[in-house]
């Protein structure tokens, strides 16, 4: 691909991100960056010292002693923390309670802006998160706010931690969901809003393979990769 662009993939928790901006950029043999691993990544490693969610200093005190990186092989992406593959470590719900406090914190946005935004410039990227499109990217050629119904992302999540054999209700995940909402709406740093000039992508009613056609129309609209 000799075209270099950025797509920048926002939305609530459980809508999806991640899993239709992978199989997108893997269709247009891009690179995929999921920024909510990074946080989850340092949420694991505030959890792991037994530091509070809200505590902002004790957390600000692990950046120095800790690294976060991403690297991309035949199996897609893996996440490490400090040189340690915590690629399946990070995928529970108290990790990711972690990461949405973490997130909230200037110092590990601030941590983590620079690696994110490297990335882009080097590679071709779709990057997914919360505010790739307001903050990290806000020049992405395209822009797209993924988003679903709380019941729609509840029942996909609900059953996704079923397979992992995670022991849920879907009450539980539902009320997690409405409060990671209100967490990442309300932040005074960063907080979750569709870029003014985002295409509003609902999936509610779609399945994961139109929600990725739908991406990848997005993007060959705004780019004309892909045509």
């Amino acid at each position: 691909m000799t075209k270099r662009f950025a797509a920048a993939l926002d939305g609530p928790s459980g809508a999806g991100k991640s899993t239709v901006a992978k199989a997108a950029a893997a269709r247009l043999g891009i690179l995929y960056v999921d920024t909510g691993a990074m946080y989850r990544a340092v949420g694991l490693a505030v959890l792991r010292r037994g530091i509070g969610e809200d505590d902002a200093a004790g957390i600000e005190q692990v950046l120095p002693e800790i690294t976060v990186t991403l690297r991309h092989g035949p199996d897609g992406q893996r996440v490490f923390l400090s040189g340690e593959d915590v690629s399946d470590a990070i995928r529970n719900d108290r990790v990711a309670q972690y990461a949405s406090k973490c997130s909230a914190v200037p110092a590990v946005r601030a941590f983590l802006l620079d690696a994110q935004r490297a990335l882009a410039r080097e590679n071709s990227v779709i990057m997914d998160g919360r505010d790739i499109g307001t903050v990290v990217l806000p020049d992405a050629e395209v822009k797209i706010f993924l988003t679903a119904s709380v019941e729609a992302r509840a029942q996909r999540r609900y059953h996704e931690l079923q397979e992992r054999g995670q022991d849920v209700t879907l009450e539980g995940v539902r009320a997690d969901i409405e409060r990671r909402d209100s967490q990442d709406r309300n932040r005074p740093i960063a907080p979750l809003r569709q870029a003014g000039d985002a295409v509003l992508l609902d999936t509610s009613s779609m399945t994961l393979e139109a929600s990725i056609d739908a991406v990848l129309r997005l993007i060959t609209e705004k780019t004309g990769v892909g045509q």
